[in-house]
């Protein structure tokens, strides 16, 4: 029998002064401990605290990195001419808060509790389930693959365009080019990309805080130059000084432009916007150009969150760093800006992307920095793909497909991953140009900031007790605000693109649903479900209830779940979207017992629920007697207005119980259908009067043992009556043979039921029989009309078949009778009268039904007769097939609108 997986009931928040990496999960086997006097033992890469990294050197300068690349060289120009200085500034506004929004989610999710490997993927997968954080991961890592293939290309580039043929940058001729030669430099590139990730986090932090250094030395000499260099004119490239579209007598593009200083004319012929044809690609600019080109140099904000498995403290080091690498480079590219457009004319912005170099104090360092920006942009994105890739990989979520990637060395480095992301990367390199695949990366990007807004707003709005990060500075508008950011964004750049990621990512998710197996990290999804549900719940005024909208809500006792299947699967067609509960009363008394014996069986009950693909809850009970059970489950059973309405019990028979299951995982006979009963036939109908007392309805279900829904639904076409489906209704008390009435509230009710049953999509096809008794000297067309007219007014479809009732009503009574105050209930019914009534049904059942719906009369007053009451309805049932007697206690049917 399967068991319930206990969780705490408090989860305990880490203290400041424990280190994270402590608190996540240990190595597999025992940790050794070095021997006094012995050698010293191999330390476990958990053990290794002094390896990991600090917030500066792990989160501040990749971001910062990322995030500069080679836009703050080679765009920001760019961005200024074209759209002036006050569109630029509002478009870093922009695109700071979009970006900014996502920091927020970011940092919320890694203060609530200790993070791992994986950065975003971690965050996204064990706030939103495996499915979404294994979609977003995978598309992650390509990005994060593609995104390296990206600025090794641009390196290689920016390389052959200095030092190349023909005549170089810098007039020296040193590297040939071409399309192999280009190959053969970005991977000489890739491979020392590669070899600082292979030795680990701490080499590839002391490279980058190298070439952070001399991007910082870089960008303060550009500072310096705006105010120690001249004003001097300078020659345009000639890609921007040549002009197709223009004929003779056309005006002639400049060759020259100025940097002027500082100077007023120039800071006002730049402040509106002059978009322009790209002297680059050919194209007209517009806002959402620029802002699109802009906006690839913002989308390094994960850079750090991609170490969380190095650093000595993700949940700190990932929201100090990140800010402080936001704040920096929003406060370095306005100013920039501002500089540019008070010094440089519009021709030199719009027509020299690379005017930077021409101003500088010494030409080749800004040439230095676009090298040292890409080369750790590149780094950055083969270390994080790795790190995405192993935890992946760890999760099993794509089974053994990448179960090589979970191979670390002794220091905990990744290697596998990082050869497998390299390997990726180099496969990338071969298709040369990327402009297209450039636009698909940033869409990646942004698709991944949108789900950890998603994660962030998602925990938000289940409130869960558990979510309380420390850092606070965040809002479920935020998150919004992010998520909608990231969607315009996605599509601004490009709306063919966007949809196919969307689509790319939906067919992922899919995937994993059903392939990868179920995870331990808990769905927020059941948290927001239970939020609803909760909310919903108090809304569902019983006191606002109409018998417009009633519908069955079922309490389906069970006492052997695997010689019930029939029933179980039948009950599930008729409660037309109400509550189904399974009930089971398992005899006991807690005081005499360790525990509850009810906990371990909830799982397989469940399962039960799972296996046979039905819509049901499950309610076990503890009671020292069925009766006090079944009174327990109708009294405590759902909340608020979804409460069973009906009770439906197997009839007490002599039946024995078949095992319709093959699976030995689901609930097991529990002894009350086994070698004997433990409920007699006084306390069966006692049941029956106890649900009746509390204005339930009651269903007896006989003869379901061996009912197949899906035979039955599919009679053969060779039959004789060619393959069609009946159900027979018989609305009248015939254990009452002075009345034949099909108007009180419990032939109603049958008919309710039956039209239900009919309204399901395998039932449509089934045909309702309903039969009219009819007396002598009543008029058989009048009856038939009157019952016809009844049914068009309850919108219920069925053929009306009379049937001669004076027969069966000879001598229906035994000679003797009890003088009672309830002679209706308490008359001796003759076994030959309930043997003819069970004849002419059976005898009107040509074809023979599926089920039959009949009658079922209240159990007489005074107790002694139940042992007779249920006498007189198994003689009435005896043989019928699949048949329910049914009652009803309250009004369910109207022919009000």
């Amino acid at each position: 029998m399967a068991h319930i997986n206990r969780t705490p009931l408090l989860h305990y928040r880490l203290s400041a002064s424990v280190n994270e990496s402590e608190l996540r999960s240990p190595p597999a086997g025992p940790v050794p401990e070095r021997q006094p006097g012995g050698p010293r033992q191999r330390r476990t890469p958990a053990q290794r605290q002094r390896q990991k990294l600090s917030t500066f050197f792990g989160v501040v300068i990749p971001t910062l990195l990322s995030m500069f690349s080679v836009v703050v060289f080679l765009r920001i120009g760019f961005v200024v001419g074209q759209s002036g200085l006050y569109q630029a500034i509002a478009m870093f506004l922009v695109a700071y808060l979009i970006i900014s929004m996502t920091v927020l989610s970011v940092c919320a999710i890694s203060t609530n509790g200790a993070l791992d490997a994986g950065g975003a993927y971690y965050m996204i997968s064990r706030a939103l389930g495996p499915e979404f954080g294994g979609s977003i991961g995978l598309m992650f890592f390509l990005a994060n693959v593609c995104g390296s293939a990206l600025y090794v290309l641009g390196l290689v580039e920016a390389i052959v365009g200095s030092f190349g043929m023909p005549e170089g940058q810098f007039g020296v001729i040193v590297l040939p080019s071409g399309y192999w030669w280009s190959l053969l430099y970005g991977t000489a590139i890739t491979l020392l990309c590669l070899l600082v990730c292979l030795v680990g986090a701490h080499i590839y932090a002391k490279a980058t805080f190298i070439i952070f250094l001399v991007v910082m030395f870089v960008l303060g000499t550009i500072f310096v130059s705006f105010f120690a260099v001249r004003p001097q004119t300078i020659t345009l490239p000639t890609s921007a000084t040549r002009n197709p579209t223009m004929n003779a007598t056309g005006p002639v593009a400049p060759t020259t432009a100025n940097f002027t200083g500082f100077k007023l004319d120039t800071l006002l012929g730049n402040l509106q916007a002059d978009y322009t044809v790209d002297y680059t690609t050919g194209t007209m600019m517009s806002f959402a150009t620029v802002f699109a080109v802009m906006f690839n140099g913002c989308t390094g904000i994960m850079a750090g969150s991609n170490m969380s498995g190095d650093l000595k403290s993700p949940s700190s080091s990932i929201p100090r760093g990140t800010i402080t690498a936001v704040i920096f480079t929003f406060i370095i590219y306005n100013l920039l800006s501002v500089l540019i457009a008070c010094s440089c004319d519009r021709v030199l912005l719009q027509k020299d992307y690379s005017f930077l170099t021409d101003i500088n104090i010494w030409h080749p360092f800004v040439t230095i920095g676009v090298y040292s920006s890409t080369l750790s942009a590149a780094m950055s994105n083969l270390i994080g793909a790795s790190r995405i890739l192993y935890a992946l990989a760890r999760d099993d979520l794509f089974g053994k497909a990448l179960s090589p990637a979970k191979r670390t060395s002794q220091s905990g480095n990744p290697w596998v991953s990082v050869l497998i992301s390299w390997f990726l990367v180099q496969l990338v390199l071969f298709s040369g140009k990327l402009n297209t695949i450039a636009s698909i990366v940033t869409i990646f990007f942004l698709l991944v900031y949108a789900a950890v807004d998603l994660a962030c707003l998602a925990l938000e709005w289940a409130s869960a007790p558990n979510f309380r990060p420390t850092f606070r500075y965040f809002t479920w508008h935020t998150c919004v605000l992010g998520i909608v950011g990231c969607a315009i964004m996605m599509f601004l750049i490009n709306a063919i693109y966007a949809s196919a990621s969307i689509a790319f990512m939906l067919l992922l998710l899919l995937l994993i649903h059903y392939l990868s197996p179920t995870s331990s990290w808990g769905y927020i999804s059941q948290a927001l479900i239970f939020h609803q549900v909760r909310k919903y719940l108090l809304m569902l005024d019983v006191r606002k209830d109409h018998v417009k909208f009633w519908r069955p809500q079922i309490l389906l006792m069970v006492s052997n779940p695997r010689s019930s299947v029939g029933l179980i699967t039948f009950i599930n067609d008729i409660k037309k979207s109400g509550l189904y509960v399974l009930g089971h009363v398992q005899l006991g008394d807690l005081n005499t017992l360790p525990s509850d014996p009810l906990q371990s069986q909830y799982d397989s009950w469940l399962s039960l629920v799972d296996h046979l693909n039905i819509k049901a809850f499950v309610n076990l009970t503890l009671a020292d007697s069925v009766r006090h059970g079944v009174q327990h489950l109708l009294f405590i059973s759902g909340l608020g207005g979804m409460r069973p309405n009906t009770l439906i019990l197997g009839f007490y028979d002599d039946c024995l119980p078949k095992d319709r299951l093959v699976d030995p995982s689901l609930p097991q006979d529990s002894g009350e259908l086994g070698d004997g009963k433990v409920l007699g036939a006084q306390e069966y109908v006692a049941i029956i009067a106890d649900a009746m007392k509390m204005l339930k309805n009651v269903v007896l279900a006989r003869y379901f043992n061996n009912f197949d829904r899906t035979q039955v639904l599919s009679p053969p076409s060779s039959s004789p009556w060619k393959g069609a489906v009946y159900v027979d209704v018989w609305p009248v008390n015939l254990l009452r043979p002075d009345s034949c009435s099909y108007v009180d509230t419990c032939s109603l009710f049958l008919l309710q039921l039956a039209c239900i049953l009919n309204m399901v999509r395998g039932w449509k096809k089934a045909t309702l029989r309903l039969f009219l008794c009819v007396e002598e000297g009543r008029s058989v067309r009048g009856s038939e009309e009157k019952l016809g007219q009844l049914l068009k007014e309850l919108r219920i479809k069925a053929r009306i078949y009379p049937v001669p009732w004076d027969q069966q009503q000879s001598q229906p009574y035994d000679t003797i009778k009890e003088e009672t105050n309830f002679p209706s209930n308490t008359m001796h019914l003759s076994d030959d009268y309930l043997s003819a009534v069970n004849k002419l049904i059976l005898d009107q059942a040509r074809p023979p039904p599926a089920v039959r719906f009949l009658y079922l009369p209240r159990p007489p007053a005074d107790t002694r007769r139940y042992t007779s009451y249920l006498h007189q309805l198994e003689l009435l049932t005896r043989d019928l097939g699949p048949t329910l007697l049914i009652h009803g206690v309250t009004p369910v049917i109207t022919t009000d609108l």
